[in-house]
């Protein structure tokens, strides 16, 4: 495509907002027309991201009845939404209405959980309230990227941080048929995945140099996953998942373990996730333990694994604002524009963060 494409972020000020910020001003093709935040329009954006301020110059927040206008202005757009779940889907719903009406096609990518499910009995089930748009479902697909070549449906819901680390490592093991479908799941996660509002439990000095789990074998994510991995393998998995919050600030551990139906070793584990994501630009399979260190603040994950012949372990480390949820909606924007997936992507991890 020669023109840029308007690139819109619906969400405001929180960690994901500011890390879609920053991938869509270094991209290539997306270009920033707008950041919705209905408390602060008018608001200068810089003033919530001071480490983009220097890049966001006069960008200011924009309202609800602004951005609506703005998609119904534009043949075209990229729309990510960071909005919260149970938000999201009705705003989302409102904005299509307007396109709608307008003739206009934006393309929509919510890293909410409001579009992780298939159906809204299967969303409702776990967060407890209504849809916001149950007739929009069908209009959205769900998968990591890597799992799922193109979308069938305009528009893609994000599976989220833990959800992708996790899949990342158990999907190949549950596609390949050498594990029972039990699996044991110890993930660990920084602050930044609890939002950047501090509540008890989850604000950044309460957990600076301490580790503890919670949601222990009833995480309302795990559903999301067992769903997923079923839709990637067609395996019904049970996964056991022990969530811990983390002394750091970004990035997922995830470890998944599962009993092997016949004895391998390292190597073969190794070698059988290096042929699965052989052609996925933004998974690397490591002979020794990944380091969240070697991740932060890429779209890159990191996998290995270790066997002895009856228990296999895979470890998956991802960044969760990038590939978690930033980097991996502007992964699937990429492939609904047709770009290839990588742009705008490929810069490394910081190191020493």
């Amino acid at each position: 495509m020669s023109s840029k494409i308007p690139a819109i972020v619906l969400g405001g000020t929180g960690y994901v907002s500011g890390e879609l910020l920053r991938l869509i001003i270094g991209h290539p093709t997306f270009s920033l027309a707008g950041v919705m935040s209905d408390s602060s329009p008018g608001e200068l954006a810089g003033k919530s991201f001071p480490h983009l301020a220097g890049v966001l110059g006069d960008a200011a927040f924009k309202s609800q009845a602004e951005i609506s206008a703005l998609i119904a202005k534009e043949k075209t757009s990229a729309v990510f939404c960071a909005a919260p779940h149970g938000a999201a889907a009705a705003l989302i719903d409102t904005l299509l209405k307007a396109s709608e009406a307008a003739g206009t096609k934006p393309r929509f990518v919510d890293i909410s959980a409001d579009f992780r499910f298939a159906t809204a009995a299967g969303y409702e089930a776990v967060y407890k309230h209504a849809h916001g748009a149950p007739r929009r479902l069908s209009q959205f697909t769900c998968a990591v990227p890597e799992h799922l070549k193109s979308a069938p449906t305009p528009h893609v819901g994000h599976p989220g941080c833990f959800s992708t680390s996790i899949l990342l490592a158990s999907v190949p093991l549950l596609a390949s048929g050498w594990v029972d479908p039990t699996l044991f799941v110890t993930g660990i996660t920084g602050s930044t995945g609890s939002g950047r509002k501090p509540v008890e439990g989850t604000h950044h000095p309460t957990r600076h140099s301490d580790l503890y789990s919670y949601g222990a074998l009833g995480h309302r994510h795990a559903p999301e996953i067992t769903a997923l991995a079923k839709a990637a393998t067609g395996v019904d998995a049970d996964y056991a998942f022990v969530p811990h919050s983390g002394p750091f600030a970004r990035g997922i551990h995830a470890t998944v373990q599962a009993r092997l139906k016949s004895p391998r070793d390292a190597a073969a584990v190794v070698g059988m996730l290096r042929e699965f994501y052989a052609g996925a630009p933004f998974v690397r399979v490591l002979d020794n333990a990944p380091r969240v260190e070697d991740i932060v603040a890429s779209n890159y994950a990191h996998l290995s694994a270790v066997a002895n012949g009856r228990t296999v372990a895979v470890m998956s480390v991802v960044d969760n604002l990038n590939k978690g949820a930033a980097g991996g909606a502007v992964q699937w924007m990429n492939r609904l524009f047709g770009l290839a997936e990588t742009t705008g992507l490929t810069a490394p991890a910081a190191g020493w963060t």
